[in-house]
């Protein structure tokens, strides 16, 4: 398998086997676009250089397999014949991301957007597998629902996702990370003054990030009240120390040798900190930001379950769970899931353009 690997041979298989799945499910008589799909596309695989896969080949590639995928979704049936023309779909896809992969990367934002296509094609991929395993095993909606039903669910709750989204990410998640990740940074630069509070202040921060959410949630409760400062509060404690070590981190991270010339040039501490300490630092501070941000969304909806207002995504899902409605269970995850990617893929962005010095982001 690696020698066919290293010299394609993996990839011209999986593509004929797709095709030709195409042209079976198009046999069928319900769909017999695509035979003329995997017509067209065995045509460009044989045209395309040898041992080279290009563009034209991959998009039509994507679109027969697409086709094929489309196709046996209302067949979906405990066959062996179905679960073999499944498998041969899912080959398919797989080798379709791994060519995607691997292809040259473009120039400019073409360049940027295909970084895209594989992470959405391998989600795009499990979403199916998930539909169509559900449809042919006929299991319950209580259990586990289908995607389409997620999605369904989605576009009929949009005013109380809406809602439950402001309440938990807007002003629970956000606030608390706003005053964690501040009090943080303010606390680092203590610690950086001060051998007694690097020696006193972070073991005890470490004992504080080990107290157990389920733990530290109800008290927040009863200090805070049950609306959102509560939930702020459980993000503040769960955010505080990490952000923190990374800090603290990164502001040691320069050498002697450049500290002693900062010192040379007789710069005071804030002028050394501004012009030296603070930017090599930037790295793990975003690395601090990064891990905050997800430990944020999560710290608000599980501190919903031990009180909050009726509103929220951690009310919801523990509401809906009891109803037996799974599925507004899993567009309420959808939601936080969503949210918490788009919030991290924000602060990436973000750090690209401030650290685009630091070798870990020359080599993208």
């Amino acid at each position: 398998m690696i020698v066919l690997h290293k010299t394609g041979g993996v990839q011209w298989a999986g593509m004929m086997l797709a095709l030709l799945l195409a042209v079976a499910v198009g046999g069928t008589g319900d769909l017999p676009f695509s035979a003329v799909a995997a017509i067209l596309v065995t045509g460009l695989i044989f045209l395309a250089p040898r041992g080279q896969i290009n563009w034209l080949v991959i998009a039509a590639m994507a679109a027969g397999i697409g086709i094929s995928a489309l196709a046996l979704l209302p067949f979906a049936q405990s066959t062996l014949l179905f679960w073999a023309m499944v498998l041969a779909v899912w080959l398919g896809a797989w080798l379709l991301v791994a060519s995607i992969a691997e292809s040259p990367r473009l120039p400019g934002l073409p360049g940027r957007a295909q970084s895209l296509l594989a992470p959405l094609g391998f989600g795009a991929t499990l979403l199916w597998l998930w539909e169509i395993t559900v449809r042919a095993l006929d299991v319950p909606r209580v259990i586990l629902p289908a995607p389409s039903l997620i999605w369904d669910r989605l576009i009929r709750s949009t005013d109380i996702l809406w809602i439950d989204f402001v309440q938990t990410f807007v002003k629970g998640a956000l606030s608390g990370y706003a005053i964690g990740v501040g009090a943080a940074l303010v606390f680092a630069l203590l610690v950086d003054r001060s051998d007694f509070l690097r020696r006193g202040l972070l073991p005890v921060g470490n004992f504080l990030a080990a107290l157990p959410i389920i733990g530290t949630a109800p008290i927040m409760v009863m200090w805070f009240g049950f609306d959102w400062p509560s939930k702020a509060a459980v993000v503040v404690a769960m955010v505080f120390f990490p952000m923190l070590v990374n800090t603290v981190q990164g502001l040691a991270a320069t050498d002697a040798m450049q500290r002693d010339l900062m010192r040379t040039y007789s710069a005071s501490w804030t002028q050394s900190l501004l012009k030296l300490r603070l930017p090599a630092a930037m790295p793990f501070i975003f690395n601090g930001l990064k891990i905050a941000s997800t430990l944020a969304l999560i710290g608000a909806i599980v501190a919903e379950f031990f009180g909050s207002p009726t509103r929220g995504m951690g009310f919801r899902i523990s509401t809906e769970v009891g109803r037996l409605q799974l599925d507004m269970v899993w567009a309420e995850i959808a939601v936080a899931a969503l949210a918490g990617s788009l919030f991290y893929g924000i602060l990436a962005l973000a750090e690209r353009g401030v650290t685009f010095w630091h070798p870990s982001q020359r080599k993208r």
